[in-house]
């Protein structure tokens, strides 16, 4: 095919009527042929339990003007079979228009190569694409965003029979033809106007209260799940009342707007999305007939073994067989005085690695399965407790002897040789670095600073030494007590805290350590930077007991800390460059504190005495 009639059969000034005039861009341009200029794949995201699918942003040109795109992940494939290469020409078929910080962006949800109409060098001079300025009033852009909407059962974005009653159809059109178009969740944003999500209610949680001084309320939250990915959903008053007993988990629902996308509180879900859902007084939902063409539920599955290289605090999928199940006993929260139940259970895989899960509340009490079983967890957070541990969060879910590939093969492995495996715990992997799974080395004093650790990248090493001084100012902050939340608490003056992040006021803090100590070994001395869980190792006591000492009798105070000096302790440290004002310099971060195993001390040295030794 000639320049010529590429040239011509490029839609030129459909760019310009996506962005400024969405109303009609459909009837203007059913289906945009467009020339693609550039081909970039995205760093990989590196997640908790892997990497992240591979994105792609693509550059295309009407002629007149070029516009930033980013690929679907449904659409890879173009990229994957080599079909799209630069200077192809395409068929757009599905999109979102998109305006991020002030750039306008093209969410490609379906199209095809032209293959027929050649490849060519770029055609014309197009400039960037600026589009004009929204009205004050409305900071979306408009329109349909999606257009020349196919029926095949296999296409991203798709038209089905719905009931007439429904909103969030493409058009108009769509309220009285019955058919919607439907949004897969991974196109979701602030910025889509109409629209309908086709999604299964994977975890459901129950029905939370709350009070504070501005009033009081409650909510639930349940996570979707279709083909494209997860999203959370949470309805606050009267959607709690209204939607609660219609969501029931594993059921598939039309969800449509209006229905509020905002920015997900990473705080609150585990579910890799960056935007969440919120209930609204109109927002319609609607049991869907077809309940097969969702998927049940998405495991992103780390083994036993590699939870030594997952960081503290990460949110990962595990699947095991149940070796052990402990009985149900209760903790007390020294915030509230509330009583938790929770049950610890241990689970083996093939990796030759045994790991225990604690498990809370009704889970907890009413947990039946018997060992042996094959257990999935969506959702639990790692520790270092005991190397590693997990724990089930509040959004998490458990599926017992689940019909997925991972629990056949752990079933047949367990019953042809596991049974009679020995497994290896994460009790002794304290000292395995978490960002490469390596063995951290042993350092002195003298050894951190001449080796330069953490001037060129993060560095992590093991230290034995004694404190010697603990800064008494400024030890602990006010802290959230809210789940997952350490944030600083701000005095209202009323007898209040507040939480800017939570937006919620609690009557008295959680107080945390944040400490700067000085320790010293035979080689010299470093200040080392401390925080609560670490604090509560060297103190004796949790920040909150030292700061009630403090309050009803502050002379006992400085003997408590010198109490605290001269203790030895074991160090897991983290060398980084910090930068305050305008100086660079290293900052020591302790990550984990141990006393000293005194017995394996002496192995250690008992060994290296051997090394000096004559073998005859």
């Amino acid at each position: 095919m000639s320049v010529a009639a590429a040239q011509q059969a490029i839609t030129q000034g459909a760019l310009d009527a996506v962005f400024n005039d969405p109303d009609h861009v459909e009837q203007r341009f059913p289906v945009p042929v467009l020339q693609c200029l550039q081909i970039k794949p995205l760093a990989p995201q590196q997640g908790p339990a892997g990497h992240q699918p591979e994105r792609y942003r693509v550059v295309l040109s009407d002629i007149h003007n070029y516009v930033q795109c980013m690929l679907a992940t449904q659409a890879n494939h173009v990229i994957h079979e080599g079909a799209l290469v630069r200077g192809a020409l395409v068929r757009v078929k599905s999109y979102q228009a998109n305006a991020v910080k002030g750039k306008n962006i093209l969410i490609i949800l379906e199209l095809d190569v032209a293959s027929e109409l050649g490849v060519h060098d770029r055609i014309g001079e197009p400039q960037a694409f600026e589009a004009k300025p929204p009205p004050p009033a409305n900071t979306s852009i408009g329109g349909s965003n999606f257009y020349g909407v196919k029926t095949e059962p296999t296409a991203p974005v798709k038209s089905e029979p719905m009931p007439s009653r429904m909103g969030g159809g493409a058009n108009g059109s769509s309220h009285t033809s019955g058919n919607n178009v439907i949004y897969p969740i991974e196109a979701l944003s602030p910025y889509a106007h109409k629209w309908t999500i086709k999604a299964r209610v994977t975890q459901k949680s129950d029905i939370k209260t709350w009070q504070k001084a501005s009033g009081e309320g409650k909510l639930f939250s349940v996570n979707l799940l279709d083909e494209s990915g997860e999203i959370r959903a949470t309805g606050f008053n009267e959607q709690c009342d209204m939607f609660y007993d219609l969501l029931e988990e594993g059921q598939v629902y039309y969800i449509s707007n209006p229905c509020r996308v905002s920015l997900a509180k990473k705080q609150f879900t585990n579910l890799p999305n960056d935007y969440e859902l919120t209930f609204e007084r109109d927002t319609a939902i609607e049991k869907a007939e077809d309940q097969a063409s969702v998927p049940q539920v998405r495991f992103n599955f780390v083994n036993i073994q590699e939870l030594q290289t997952v960081e503290k605090d990460a949110t990962v999928d595990v699947v095991g067989v149940l070796k052990e199940v402990g009985e149900v006993s209760q903790i007390t929260s020294k915030n509230t005085g509330k009583f938790f139940d929770k049950r610890e259970l241990t689970l083996v895989d093939d990796s030759q690695f045994s790991v225990r899960l604690t498990i809370w509340g009704k889970t907890a009490t009413a947990f039946t399965t018997q060992p042996e079983s094959i257990v999935a967890f969506k959702g639990v957070k790692v520790s270092d407790f005991g190397g590693r541990s997990l724990s089930l969060l509040s959004s998490g879910t458990m599926s017992v002897d689940p019909d997925i590939e991972e629990a056949h093969r752990l079933k047949g492995w367990y019953d042809s040789q596991g049974r009679t495996n020995s497994f290896a715990t994460h009790n002794n992997m304290a000292s395995m670095g978490s960002a490469t799974g390596r063995v951290d080395q042993t350092k002195v004093v003298s050894q951190v600073k001449d080796e330069n650790l953490g001037m060129e990248d993060v560095d992590y090493f093991n230290l034995k030494a004694t404190i010697v001084y603990i800064k008494q100012e400024n030890f602990a902050y006010p802290a959230c007590s809210s789940e997952q939340c350490n944030k600083k608490v701000i005095d209202q003056g009323d007898g209040t805290w507040r939480c800017e992040k939570c937006d919620i006021a609690h009557a008295r803090p959680q107080y945390r350590y944040i400490m700067s100590v000085n320790v010293n070994d035979h080689t010299g001395q470093l200040w080392l930077s401390c925080f609560d869980d670490v604090g509560r190792v060297i103190m004796g006591m949790t920040a909150d007991e030292l700061m009630e000492i403090k309050e009803n009798d502050e002379d006992r105070v400085p003997g408590i800390f010198e109490a605290a000096n001269c203790t030895k302790l074991h160090f897991r440290c983290r060398a980084k460059m910090d930068t305050y004002g305008e100086n660079q310099r290293v900052r020591y971060q302790v990550m984990s504190a141990n006393q000293l195993d005194y017995r394996a001390e002496a192995v250690k040295l008992s060994d290296m005495i051997k090394q000096f030794g004559i073998s005859s």
